[in-house]
C-alpha cells in the first residue's frame, strides 16, 4: 500500500474502514472455500456448494479416519455385532466400510458391498418412490380417495377419506397393528394382500391432521401400487427400481433369493450372542426390504440426483424435487413430513431422510441435498448404543458445520407457557378400538416443569439425553446441549398435541383424558381389586370361624349359594386381572400362537361378567333378610365393583370378538 493510500486510510471514518475491511475478509473467505471443493466428474454434474467456514474436506481418508475410533468405541460398550458406513458424493460412493462381522462363528467380515441387512422402515422409501413413478405417469393420484384403487373398502372418517398423500405421510389416522406384523416362520407367512384384507384398522384421527406412524399405511400404499401396476409388489420394485439402477442385492422377497441367501447378516443380540432369526414380516412393502451398503448407496445417489444414474431415469427431477421439498408438520418450527421422507434439517442444511429400528437391525439414511451427499448407518446388534444418532450429528458439524449462532433468550412467558405443558400424554401411535388399548394405562408419559422454568422430559432421554428445554418462540423449545426442539400446538388457550424434532414426522403426544389420568384411575381400579381380594377370601375364613367356634352355617341354604357364587366371582375377576397383567406384555410380540391363551383368558372375563348377577342377587337377599347391616354394606360394596370392573371390561375391549389388534 502506498504512503498515500495509507495516508487516506487512517482519514477515512471508522464505520467506513470496518465495511471495507469486512467485505476484504469475505471475497477472501469465498475464494479460500472455492479453492478446496473437489466436484467428482459424473453424468450429469450438478453444481457444488461452496464450503461451509471451518468445515473439513469430505475426503474418503478424513471421512475413514473420522469413523473408525468411533465406530470401535460404540462396538465396545453396546451389543453390536457389526455395522457398514457407506457415503456417497456427487453421484459416487466416497466411503464404503464394513466394521466386525456378518457371521460371528465364520468370522465372516462385513462386506458392505454384498452383506444384507433388513432395513425396516426404511423400505418406505422404496414403496414412496414407487408410488411417485405411477404418480408421474398419471396412473396415481396423490389427493384421491384411496378406494378408487382398492378391492376393499378403507372408510372415511369425519367426512375425510383417506388418500395416498395421508399414507406415504403417516396422517392417514390409522391405530396402531401388531399381530402378525412378523412371523417367527416361513409356513406363518401370509401375504401383504391378505394380511390387509384381514382387518381394517380403526380409524381414530381425521386424515391429514394427526401424525401417527403407521405399517399398515405404508403396506396399503405398496398394495396399492400392486394394484395399479398389475403385477406383485416385489416384482414392481424389482424391475423398476432395482434392476435399473443395478441393485443385484436388493429384495423385498420372502425368503430371499437362494442367490442371496448366504449374503443376509445373521441377526444378534450382541457382538458374542447366537444368531436369532430375523423373522418374516407380512407387510412387505412396510419393512420386508433386504439390501446391501453399495446398493443402497445406488438408490441415495438417484435421489440426490435429479432421480439419474447414467442412462438411468429412476424418476423426473421435477418428482424428486416433489418428494424431497414437501412438508407436512405435525407441529409448527419441529421436523416435517415429506412424501416418504422424513425432514431432518440441522445447522441450515436441508437433509431428508428415515431411520428404522428392528429387533436386530438399526439403519439410518440421511441426505444431504445441498451438498449432494448421503450417508447411510447399519448396525446389526440389540441396539446401537446411539451410534447412529452419534455419527449423523457428527458428520454434520464436521463437513456442514453452523455459522456461530446467536443464543437466543428465553422468553418471558416461559412459565405460563410452560404450565400448559405440565401433564400426562399417550404417543399417537396407539390402540383404541380393541384390547391393546388397555396398554394406554401403562405407557403415559409426564412432562414436569423444573424450578428454572425449563421442561423435563424423561420419556425422551434416550434419543436427545436429560434435556433441559427452554423456550425461544412461542411454544417452541430449545434444548441447547443437544440442539433439538420441542413445540406444541395450541388452539384457543388449550394444548392439542406436542412432538420433538427427532419424533415429529410421524409420532405426537396427546394429552391424557381426565377419566384415564393414574389420579383417577389407579384409586378407581386399586380399591376394586382389593374389594375382590376381600370378597375372596372372606369365604374361606367365614368357613374357617364357624368350624372353629363351632357354629353351623347363619345364612339359608338359598342366600348361602348366592353368597358363595358372589365370592367366585371376585375370584374370577382377580383371575382375569392377573391374566391380563401378564398377557399384555406378550401382546407386543403380535403372534397368533396367543390366540388360545386369549380366548381362555376371555372366558375367564365373561364367567366374571355373568357372576355380577350372582353378585346382584347375593345383594338382593342381605337386603331383603332383617339386621346383619355388615353384610349389606358388603354385598352392595362388592356390587358396585363389579360393576366398575363390567365398565372398565367393556371400555377397554376386553372381550372383543375378535383377535386383532
Amino acid at each position: 500500500m502506498s504512503r498515500q493510500a495509507r495516508a487516506a486510510w487512517r482519514r477515512a471514518p471508522t464505520r467506513n474502514r470496518l465495511l471495507a475491511f469486512m467485505a476484504l475478509c469475505a471475497i477472501s473467505l469465498q475464494v479460500a472455500a472455492q479453492a478446496q471443493i473437489q466436484i467428482t466428474p459424473i453424468a450429469e454434474p450438478k453444481r457444488a456448494a461452496v464450503m461451509p467456514l471451518g468445515a473439513n474436506a469430505l475426503r474418503a481418508s478424513d471421512a475413514a479416519s473420522w469413523l473408525d475410533p468411533q465406530i470401535a468405541e460404540a462396538m465396545k460398550r453396546a451389543p453390536i455385532a457389526g455395522a457398514v458406513v457407506i457415503v456417497v458424493k456427487d453421484g459416487n460412493i466416497l466411503l464404503s466400510k464394513g466394521y466386525g462381522y456378518a457371521d460371528v462363528s465364520a468370522k465372516k467380515p462385513m462386506d458392505p458391498a454384498t452383506t444384507l441387512f433388513r432395513v425396516g422402515s426404511l423400505s418406505q422409501l422404496f414403496t414412496s418412490t414407487a408410488v411417485m413413478q405411477l404418480v408421474e405417469q398419471g396412473k396415481l393420484d396423490l389427493d384421491a380417495d384411496v378406494n378408487r384403487y382398492l378391492d376393499f373398502s378403507i372408510p372415511p372418517r369425519d367426512g375425510k377419506a383417506v388418500t395416498l398423500r395421508d399414507l406415504i405421510t403417516h396422517t392417514a389416522g390409522f391405530e396402531d397393528v401388531v399381530k402378525d406384523q412378523s412371523v417367527a416362520d416361513a409356513s406363518s407367512l401370509i401375504s401383504n394382500e391378505a394380511w390387509l384384507k384381514r382387518w381394517v384398522p380403526a380409524r381414530i384421527y381425521p386424515a391429514g391432521e394427526i401424525a401417527a406412524y403407521s405399517n399398515y399405511g405404508a403396506a396399503l400404499a405398496g398394495y396399492i401400487v400392486q394394484r395399479v401396476a398389475g403385477e406383485p409388489f416385489e416384482t414392481y420394485v424389482e424391475q423398476h427400481i432395482f434392476q435399473p439402477l443395478g441393485m443385484a442385492h436388493a429384495s423385498f422377497r420372502q425368503p430371499l433369493p437362494s442367490s442371496l441367501q448366504a449374503d443376509m447378516a445373521a441377526s444378534y443380540a450382541g457382538s458374542n450372542a447366537t444368531p436369532t432369526s430375523t423373522g418374516w414380516m407380512p407387510a412387505v412393502p412396510a419393512g420386508a426390504l433386504s439390501i446391501s451398503g453399495n446398493d443402497m448407496a445406488r438408490f441415495m445417489a438417484a435421489h440426490l440426483q435429479d432421480g439419474r444414474i447414467g442412462d438411468a431415469q429412476l424418476l423426473r427431477a421435477q418428482t424428486v424435487q416433489q418428494m424431497h421439498d414437501y412438508s407436512r408438520p405435525s407441529v409448527t418450527g419441529l421436523h416435517a413430513m415429506g412424501l416418504g421422507f422424513h425432514h431432518l434439517d440441522r445447522h441450515g442444511q436441508g437433509i431428508i431422510g428415515q431411520s428404522s429400528d428392528t429387533r436386530f437391525f438399526h439403519s439410518s439414511l440421511a441426505l444431504f441435498g445441498q451438498q449432494h451427499v448421503g450417508l447411510f448407518v447399519a448396525v446389526d446388534g440389540a441396539n446401537d448404543g446411539g451410534l447412529r444418532r452419534q455419527l449423523l450429528d457428527g458428520f454434520a458439524d464436521r463437513y456442514f458445520p453452523p455459522l456461530p449462532q446467536i443464543r437466543q433468550p428465553t422468553l418471558a412467558t416461559a412459565r405460563e407457557h410452560g404450565a400448559l405443558m405440565v401433564g400426562r400424554y399417550l404417543g399417537s401411535t396407539l390402540s383404541l378400538s380393541n384390547f391393546r388399548a388397555l396398554r394406554n394405562l401403562f405407557t403415559q408419559k409426564e412432562v414436569s416443569m423444573a424450578p428454572d422454568g425449563t421442561l423435563r422430559t424423561p420419556l425422551f432421554d434416550h434419543l436427545v439425553g436429560p434435556a433441559h428445554w427452554r423456550e425461544v418462540k412461542p411454544f417452541l423449545w430449545l434444548d441447547d446441549t443437544s440442539g433439538s426442539h420441542l413445540g406444541a400446538e395450541v388452539k384457543d388457550g388449550k394444548l392439542r398435541w406436542f412432538s420433538i424434532d427427532e419424533l415429529a414426522p410421524t409420532q405426537v403426544f396427546l394429552p391424557v383424558p381426565d377419566w384415564l389420568s393414574p389420579a383417577r384411575m389407579q384409586p378407581l381400579l386399586g380399591g376394586t381389586l382389593a374389594i375382590f381380594l376381600l370378597a375372596a377370601l372372606s369365604w374361606p375364613l367365614a368357613v374357617l370361624l364357624r368350624r372353629v367356634r363351632g357354629r353351623p352355617a347363619e345364612l339359608p341354604e338359598s342366600a348361602g349359594r348366592w353368597y358363595r357364587l358372589s365370592c367366585v366371582t371376585a375370584i374370577l375377576q382377580l383371575l382375569f386381572a392377573a391374566g391380563w397383567w401378564l398377557m399384555l406384555p406378550r401382546l407386543e410380540m403380535g403372534t397368533s400362537q396367543l390366540d388360545t391363551r386369549l380366548r381362555l383368558l376371555q372366558l375367564v372375563g365373561l364367567l366374571a361378567c355373568l357372576g355380577t348377577i350372582a353378585v346382584a342377587l347375593n345383594a338382593w337377599h342381605a337386603w331383603r333378610e332383617p339386621g346383619g347391616w355388615w353384610r349389606k354394606l358388603a354385598s352392595l360394596i362388592l356390587l358396585l365393583a363389579c360393576l366398575v370392573a363390567l365398565w372398565f371390561t367393556f371400555s377397554q375391549h376386553l372381550l372383543s370378538l375378535h383377535l386383532y389388534y
